[in-house]
């Protein structure tokens, strides 16, 4: 698979990507979550060449993995002419310079590497504004890296050399931009408020769940929208609202939002707050579920888990269970708790009758808030 990997913000960048994951004591599925990490890789657009994996009771302080380990992956990173070595986990600024060091290419962690992804996909001025942000936060601690063989590298923060005057010149020039833009998405906070009470009187009905569940493809096709829809993690990484049209009488305001993965960096849900907040503000969250999906449950734990950090996680769920037509069992249906409210349902968004269950139980819900 020969893809191009825009980490260095350089648009001719082309990378070969060693993937390294370290199975922990309370590492819970390691294959699901090496598959995982091995997915954001290609949706990074990565040419993946090898995954290297092992196991330890914790992190090596210097070097993560240990010395052994390390000269171990220098062997694979020289006999494969590997470009970049992505750890599925967060190095501490150290680690990262000694492991670069060690290695002699460049290294990112997870958190970068969801960076990445979240730049190719941010549409909104919002949406950028909030993942260069996180990425500046990001790297204004790593840019100590003065090894020779970092010197001629195109693109990124703190690849132009090794002079201390210009290093504290980036940082200063770095610390000015985070304020700018800190400055600017107030602004968009202000906007967004004043939006959300032009919009009050109307019930929000939220879509929020794991990534690459098929939030967006619902979206579209209750709203007639063209949300980016794709198989693929974090697809979609603005939120976006419009409003649907029940009856004549009736209508809602529905949000989709960006999907969530295990372990997602608290600095990235920080960053992202401006966005979240949308999650907060909800009246009804619609949790998509892939129904398809072995690990549904351990997904549907880590996307509430996000939620109550935000503070969504008291608002009420209708759990959304989707890709039915992928299981054993097709049939699409509707389940009620003892009251009578709609807790669950099984659709499939490609199918019109699942949807037509899917309109009624936001209709019927809608209608109990009392709010329009």
């Amino acid at each position: 698979m020969n893809t191009r990997f825009q980490i260095d913000n350089s648009k001719n960048a082309s990378e070969r990507v060693l993937l390294i994951a370290v199975e922990f004591p309370d590492t819970k599925d390691f294959p699901a979550v090496l598959a995982e990490a091995q997915e954001l890789v290609y949706a990074a657009g990565g040419d993946l060449i090898t995954t290297a994996t092992c196991k330890r009771e914790k992190p090596h302080n210097a070097l993560f993995v240990g010395t052994g380990k390390i000269e171990e992956y220098k062997q694979i990173v020289d006999d494969n002419n590997i470009q970049l070595v992505i750890f599925n986990h967060a190095l501490t600024p150290s680690q990262e310079r000694n492991i670069e060091q060690s290695l002699q290419c460049r290294v990112l962690d997870r958190i970068g590497l969801i960076l990445s992804i979240f730049a190719m996909r941010a549409q909104s001025s919002e949406g950028k504004l909030q993942v260069e942000l996180a990425q500046l936060e990001h790297l204004s601690s790593r840019l100590i890296r003065t090894y020779g063989h970092l010197k001629s590298q195109r693109g990124g923060i703190g690849l132009k050399g090794p002079g201390e005057t210009q290093l504290e010149t980036d940082r200063r020039l770095i610390a000015q931009k985070i304020v700018r833009i800190k400055k600017r998405l107030q602004e968009v906070k202000k906007i967004r408020t004043i939006q959300r009470k032009n919009r009050s009187k109307l019930p929000t009905f939220t879509l929020v769940g794991y990534t690459n569940v098929g939030k967006s493809t619902i979206f579209n096709a209750l709203t007639k929208s063209n949300v980016i829809a794709k198989d693929q993690l974090f697809a979609t990484l603005d939120t976006t609202a419009r409003k649907l049209w029940l009856n004549e009488n009736l209508s809602i305001i529905l949000m989709d939002t960006v999907g969530f993965v295990r372990d997602l960096p608290h600095k990235l849900i920080v960053a992202f707050s401006a966005t979240l907040e949308e999650v907060k503000n909800a009246d009804i969250l619609l949790h998509v579920i892939d129904a398809s999906d072995t690990h549904a449950q351990e997904h549907t734990e880590n996307v509430n888990q996000v939620l109550t950090e935000i503070g969504a996680g008291e608002i009420p769920q209708i759990l959304v269970y989707n890709k039915i037509d992928c299981t054993d069992n097709k049939i699409a249906e509707i389940q009620k708790d003892n009251l009578s409210n709609i807790k669950a349902l099984r659709i499939s968004a490609n199918d019109r009758e699942s949807l037509k269950l899917l309109y009624e139980t936001i209709e019927e819900t809608a209608q109990k808030l009392n709010k329009y």
